[in-house]
């Protein structure tokens, strides 16, 4: 199947240049996830960037002005993907348990690629989510960045499946914060299973949805 185009509105403040509006920003897009998943953020430049794309490193720094800022436009990039997943998985579902069980499916399993994007390896970034995201939020200017709007994609990703579990379970006080435990403990667990796993009682990663599924609908089937 041919790879077709298919973006994402992401904050212009993430970038100087917009990547996709050009042949070698997705380039520095498709090389730069390619390049973190290999040798990780730390390691990662914007001159052993532009020596694997075969450009200039100047060239970089007309779309992106730092790696810090190409690693949230990543970031955001994969939730605005992921936001349109949820959206496309549970149109015309009806019941509201249907609608998060799906959603639990697809931030909890493994990523596969989309034949939709021609320029980005989900499986690749997805792998750079859950190891690297973290340094994208955890920094001391996170709250001028969240200001200006960068982290929009992920909040909106957050606000989306807490108002499914409120559609679920109307009383219940804290979906914001059940979601964002599925988010970054699926993470966790996934690290865990490849890293420390007498940390964890799971044995695969279907584990994970499972224990997630469980975790919400025990939750919510108990709210009063």
């Amino acid at each position: 199947m041919n790879r077709l185009e298919l973006n994402f509105e992401i904050s212009p403040e993430l970038y100087l240049k917009d990547p996709s509006s050009s042949e070698l920003g997705k380039k520095i897009v498709s090389a730069s996830i390619e390049m973190i998943h290999l040798i990780g953020f730390e390691a990662f430049t914007f001159k052993k960037l532009g020596k694997m794309i075969n450009s200039n490193e100047s060239s970089i720094y007309r779309y992106f002005p730092s790696k810090h800022t190409l690693l949230i436009y990543l970031t955001s990039w994969y939730w605005s993907w992921t936001d349109f997943r949820i959206v496309f998985a549970i149109n015309n579902i009806e019941s509201s348990k249907d609608k998060l069980s799906r959603v639990i499916d697809i931030l909890t399993r493994p990523v596969v690629v989309d034949n939709s994007i021609s320029h980005v390896n989900e499986v690749l970034l997805s792998e750079i989510i859950f190891s690297e995201s973290f340094k994208a939020f955890h920094t001391r200017n996170v709250d001028e960045e969240n200001k200006k709007g960068c982290f929009k994609s992920y909040k909106n990703v957050i606000q989306r499946v807490s108002s499914i579990m409120l559609e679920v379970s109307p009383e219940y006080d804290y979906p914001h914060m059940l979601t964002s435990t599925i988010i970054e403990g699926a993470h966790q667990q996934k690290y865990f299973l490849d890293h420390f796993p007498k940390l964890s009682d799971l044995t695969n990663l279907e584990k994970i949805t499972d224990f997630y599924k469980d975790l919400v609908f025990k939750t919510l089937d108990n709210v009063s």
